[in-house]
């Protein structure tokens, strides 16, 4: 296994004889520039005594086209390059290469596969240039071929141990292959078993180890308790087809077992992200090598003893193979099965983990209530119809989104419902309800079914209703005789007060046009649903079928998009119709035409979210004061601080998304913060995946599950060890950290749960930092429970740059990641935001999380600190440009914005208003007191006055002084009255104090 860190032993001085000459491989401990000269040399003497040297180097390159790629020679003595250089050939196997020997006898550098990066810092492509040709006469290439070779290979090295390729890439040569082939000549495959510390890494080439090893028997120990693992390579002679593995029980001389129900193929068989077992097909191509990882989780109850067994290899369409096991279990036992180890693959058990899975409630939503056909959760109401859709769907939240009252709001102007259209006549099919049966009343979840139709079409729904306000439904239609369909329709009649805004289809979130078109277009737009609502409520609809694959975000939708909906698309003729009609406000989903046959079955699928999810938390926003970059403790806490961010790439989280290398240092540094009063959060997300995870290639081996299909390239380690077939991600120069996409929904979000849970239990994270999310509200459900165990806070902030754009397929951000909202504490939205031409509606749907029962911060350029304040938002620190939300924070403090009411300026309560519909207000009142933020939408600078109900703001107008308190970079301090004008700059805004003498 390639391993880059100090507590791992890079084995060097391992040998084998090429040609009589012992080749050694061994680190070069980054002794020179790989970005220049390439990640691996060849380590020559020149031992002749002419104008000429000529080695011949056994490399075993698993690159193609080594004939395609410069060398460069470099003399060790002096640091010069040679200039001098004729390859006379340059194959995988082998190079033969002569270049002028400037000092004489003595050592010189063989670089053979240099590179360049092009491209973006970031985003690097990394090219390997060609070799230049002679610019002299210096040796004919037929006089070259007649020198004997007259230099020695020494070593081979790697610039580090990270980029070793020792022994699992060196390959075998066609010679040694064919003479395999020969000795085994009537199997359909080879079998090569390998222990875990070797991870298999070449698909089409076997290494030299493999050469003269035993193909039929494996031994290894473990420890009593231990995640143990192994490998059985297969090499296919022939396309094989559904390749199987089967173990007996291991025993000893003696009766001692473990039965082989303990032990499983991670490549055939798991358990995926929802928690359901699942069996997966494992074809191998002719002359490709496939890895097939076996688990087994030594019983803590083991005899120490020897096991023997056998493990048998199978395919449909070949003759099966015996390996047999011998497997030794020491008397010590490791804790925790052993995962402190990860470099032993101990961890790969995590893929499979249920952890967290059960829907318990999760703080602050409380259990769901069902009362005949009402299901009652925070803050909200569904009733459904006798068909089982939502009959009404109520709200408790007040305006300003502080608190929950008993006052509804009612979503529907009336039922959602369906309408089948005939073809012949153009009207509705009537269908016969059959009534709500419900199938599971728990905390956590409701399901229900319902069936209904007539002599042409069946229609079986099954709805379910979680605790944050989650509604799925699966709506299987099926024909019962042929029949023809002009159309088929969904309605979701809005009442037009719950649905002032919308975001989605295509739109900037804000208020709603009075009429939306919209067609299904999943090649070029991430766009399947869309939230219509006000700031109190409001819903997200998301049209699906049977075969739903979340598709890839953050700049690289286009590589793996939305699968359009058989039913909903259609081909294209579905798509939505949003505006007035009669007394609601409709949003018309139709499919156009179908024709079904007897039989045919169409899913309509479609899931809802109910806004806002709960009250926003302003007290947790004054109080947690985040700084976004890894500095001492001592210098964060001075600067206000309360809670910490750290990034990757930084001394204590270096790898992308996976920050288990140094959790020592993590944990040293969490420690000394919690004594100081601040909390951690850290860097670690599902997107991609930084290419130091010890469980990179044994992930690979499970084909396009865990890492997405892609044309390859990016920085040159992966191009020259993951080879082909993966999308290169972000990059880091200074650490060469670079990350690999991964393909969405797999089990290597069961993985990030187990790691979310050890990083709360071991180092004590106080939550993570989301930088865009490529999984689905189930995983998002499983963190938060993980992360709040045992009373842990369990902060979640999510940032995201702006996806409205090409790359990301033209979704909104709040309406891409609405489903994990139940679950955030902050948003941070984000880069490509424009705060300054964007009006209030934007910032209220897209930024500011209000209406979803969140709060918000700004990024881009720091933001507009005077709108950001209508909303309760700052900028963040540091990396706000030139701005600072240190004066605000002062601000904050001085006036004791704790247990303050926030009253915004879309509520109809709001006290403070201005004389200029462009200039709002928004106002946070306590006993006596009142702080109201002012900012400007208008064209131009403007002059106001206020307009305040004193009775709503509860001060006595001839016992108040209104202030303007001086705040650094964001206003000067003045004293104003009631009937003073102020001037408001383009853009800007003020904060005033209002108080009782």
């Amino acid at each position: 296994m390639r391993k880059s860190f100090s507590t791992l032993i890079f084995i060097t001085f391992f040998s084998f004889f090429a040609n009589a000459q012992e080749v050694k491989y061994t680190s070069g401990n980054d002794s020179w520039n790989a970005d220049s000269l390439g990640n691996q040399r060849a380590l020559v003497s020149f031992v002749g005594t002419g104008k000429v040297a000529k080695v011949s180097i056994e490399w075993r390159r698993s690159d193609n086209d080594p004939s395609q790629k410069a060398i460069i020679v470099q003399d060790a003595k002096t640091g010069k390059k040679i200039s001098h250089i004729l390859p006379l050939s340059l194959g995988r196997e082998k190079g033969v290469i002569c270049f002028e020997p400037e000092s004489g006898a003595g050592t010189y550098y063989i670089y053979y596969q240099p590179y360049k990066n092009e491209g973006r810092s970031n985003y690097p492509k990394g090219v390997y240039p060609k070799q230049e040709k002679l610019k002299d006469n210096w040796l004919a290439k037929e006089d070259a071929t007649t020198i004997p070779i007259n230099t020695k290979v020494l070593e081979i090295q790697s610039i580090n141990a990270f980029n070793s390729v020792y022994p699992m890439e060196v390959i075998a040569t066609e010679a040694e292959v064919a003479k395999l082939r020969a000795k085994n000549a009537e199997p359909a495959f080879l079998v090569f078993p390998e222990d875990r510390m070797h991870p298999i890494v070449m698909k089409n080439d076997i290494p030299q180890r493999w050469i003269n090893k035993n193909q039929k028997t494996f031994s290894d120990r473990a420890f009593r308790g231990e995640n143990f693992s192994f490998q059985i390579g297969v090499f296919a002679l022939k396309d094989l087809q559904n390749v199987k593995l089967k173990f007996s029980d291991l025993k000893d001389n003696v009766g001692h077992k473990i039965a082989a129900s303990l032990i499983s193929c991670l490549n055939t068989n798991g358990v995926d992200y929802s928690g359901m077992p699942f069996n997966k097909e494992v074809n191998v191509a002719k002359n490709q090598v496939q890895a097939l990882w076996c688990l087994l989780t030594i019983p803590a109850s083991a005899y120490s003893t020897t096991y023997n067994g056998t493990v048998t290899i199978s395919s449909a369409n070949a003759p099966s193979q015996i390996v047999k096991l011998q497997l030794m279990v020491v008397p010590r036992s490791v804790k925790e099965n052993g995962i402190n180890e990860p470099w032993k693959q101990t961890r790969l058990t995590w893929l499979n983990s249920t952890l967290a899975q059960k829907n318990t409630v999760i703080a602050p939503y409380t259990a769901l209530q069902v009362q005949e056909n009402t299901i009652s959760l925070l803050g909200r109401k569904v009733e459904l119809d006798k068909n089982g859709f939502p009959k009404q769907i109520q709200t408790f939240f007040s305006p300003e989104m502080t608190e929950v009252t008993t006052t509804p709001n009612n979503l529907l102007a009336e039922n959602i419902h369906f309408h089948f259209v005939r073809k012949a006549d153009g009207k509705n099919i009537k269908l016969t309800d059959g009534g709500v049966q419900f199938t599971k009343k728990e905390a956590g979840t409701v399901q229900w079914k319902t069936k209904s139709g007539n002599d042409s079409l069946q229609i079986d729904v099954a709805g379910s209703l979680e605790f944050d306000g989650f509604l799925a439904y699966t709506v299987k239609v099926t024909a019962l005789k042929d029949v023809d369909l002009k159309d088929v329709t969904m309605h979701i009649p809005f009442n037009k007060t719950a649905a002032t805004y919308m975001m989605g289809l295509g739109q900037k979130g804000g208020l709603r046009p009075e009429k939306v078109e919209w067609k299904w277009d999943v090649a070029n737009k991430n766009q399947d649903g869309t939230w219509l609502g006000n700031v109190n409520a409001g819903l997200q609809y998301s049209l699906r079928d049977e075969k739903y694959v979340r598709p890839l975000n953050t700049n690289f939708y286009l590589q793996k998009p939305l699968l359009l909906p058989t039913s909903w698309g259609n081909g294209n003729k579905g798509g939505v119709t949003v505006g007035i009609k009669g007394s609601s406000m409709l949003a018309n989903n139709y499919t156009g035409e179908h024709s079904m046959k007897k039989g045919d079955v169409l899913y309509y699928n479609f899931t809802l979210l109910i806004t806002p999810f709960h009250t926003i938390n302003t007290d947790f926003q004054w109080e947690n004061r985040f700084y976004h970059k890894y500095n001492t403790i001592d210098s964060i806490k001075a600067k206000g601080a309360t809670v910490v961010n750290i990034h990757h790439a930084t001394p204590i989280n270096p790898w992308i998304n996976y920050p288990f290398i140094e959790h020592a240092k993590m944990k040293a540094y969490i420690d000394e913060a919690h004594e100081k009063g601040l909390k951690v959060k850290i860097y670690n997300t599902v997107r991609e995946l930084s290419n130091r995870a010890y469980e990179t290639f044994p992930m690979r081996s499970l084909g396009h599950e865990i890492y997405s299909p892609g044309k390859g390239g990016g920085f040159s380690w992966l191009q020259e060890h993951v080879k082909d077939d993966y999308i290169a991600a972000w990059f880091v120069p200074e650490i060469k950290d670079a990350a690999i996409v991964n393909s969405g929904m797999s089990r290597w979000h069961n993985y990030y749960v187990e790691g979310m849970n050890w990083l709360t239990k071991n180092v004590g994270i106080d939550g993570i930092y989301l930088d865009d999310v490529a999984f689905d509200r189930i995983t998002m459900k499983r963190v938060k429970r993980v992360l709040t165990q045992n009373g842990q806070p369990g902060i979640i902030d999510l940032h995201s740059a702006n996806q409205y754009n090409k790359s990301d397929g033209f979704n909104n951000s709040a309406n891409l990641y609405m489903e994990h909202f139940p679950y955030l504490n902050r948003l941070w939205f984000g880069e490509y935001f424009d705060y300054e031409k964007n009006k209030p509606d934007f910032y209220l749907t897209e930024i500011s999380g209000i209406p979803f029962g969140l709060m918000g911060e700004m990024l881009q350029d720091g933001g507009n600190p005077w709108r950001g304040m209508i909303y309760g938002m700052t900028n963040r620190l540091p990396w706000s440009g030139n701005n600072d939300p240190r004066p605000i924070w002062k601000v904050w403090d001085n006036f004791g914005m704790k247990g303050t009411k926030m009253i915004g300026y879309w509520s109809e309560n709001c006290p403070v208003k201005t004389s200029n519909a462009e200039v709002l207000a928004t106002v946070y009142k306590k006993q006596g007191a009142a702080l109201v933020a002012i900012a400007s939408w208008a064209d131009n600078d403007t002059k106001i006055t206020l307009n305040i109900d004193w009775s709503k703001l509860g001060i006595d107008p001839a016992k108040a002084v209104i202030t303007v308190p001086e705040v650094h970079s964001f206003q000067a301090s003045t004293t104003l009255n009631v009937q003073s004008e102020i001037i408001i700059p383009k853009g800007k805004g003020l904060l005033i104090v209002i108080k009782r003498k």
